[in-house]
């Protein structure tokens, strides 16, 4: 099955990979650096929802494959307090679009007012550990959760929900339904 993904993050690509070879047939993989058309910093769940959408989407029309896959981390605001919220899309050459959403935790005060600063959580994530490339790795979440989870372990979970998307419908197609 052929396969693309949205995105040369490593993290997100190892999050595909590790549940494709799971659980879909031969996968081949395509890798495409496609565009959210959402701020860099999504602020709301809905915003980094349409962010996945764009990145699948975007994912399909460059390349000639089966499913294609977009992810996307942004932030979201709840009673005051920010959280790490995360989305995922699959899109697939029928038409079909799966959306799921991911781990949220919440980040600490002196992280979310960076971010109501105006800069990405992840270059604050960077200066935060004096480490680079959080996002590549761990992610924010990895570093919040003492590292009992991590940015791939996080999007494995999402992934595993748009591909049992799929063949849930998948499955529904081919059955007869009567009236």
């Amino acid at each position: 099955m052929k396969i693309a993904i949205g995105t040369t993050n490593k993290a997100k690509i190892a999050a595909v990979e590790t549940v494709a070879n799971d659980y879909l047939e031969q996968p081949s993989y395509t890798y495409v650096k496609a565009a959210s058309q959402v701020a860099n910093q999504p602020m709301t769940h809905e915003e980094t929802r349409l962010g996945a959408i764009h990145r699948a989407k975007n994912t399909l029309q460059a390349v000639d494959v089966q499913l294609a896959f977009g992810l996307e981390g942004g932030i979201t605001e709840i009673e005051g307090a920010m959280y790490v919220c995360n989305w995922g899309a699959l899109v697939t050459a029928d038409g079909d679009v799966f959306t799921a959403a991911g781990a949220q935790i919440l980040l600490p005060e002196e992280i979310a007012q960076e971010i109501r600063n105006g800069k990405e959580l992840g270059p604050v994530m960077n200066d935060y550990t004096q480490r680079q490339d959080i996002r590549q790795n761990e992610g924010a979440i990895g570093i919040f959760t003492h590292g009992l989870i991590n940015r791939q372990q996080m999007f494995e979970h999402i992934v595993k929900l748009l591909i049992g998307q799929y063949f849930y419908t998948v499955a529904q197609k081919g059955k007869k339904h009567h009236v």
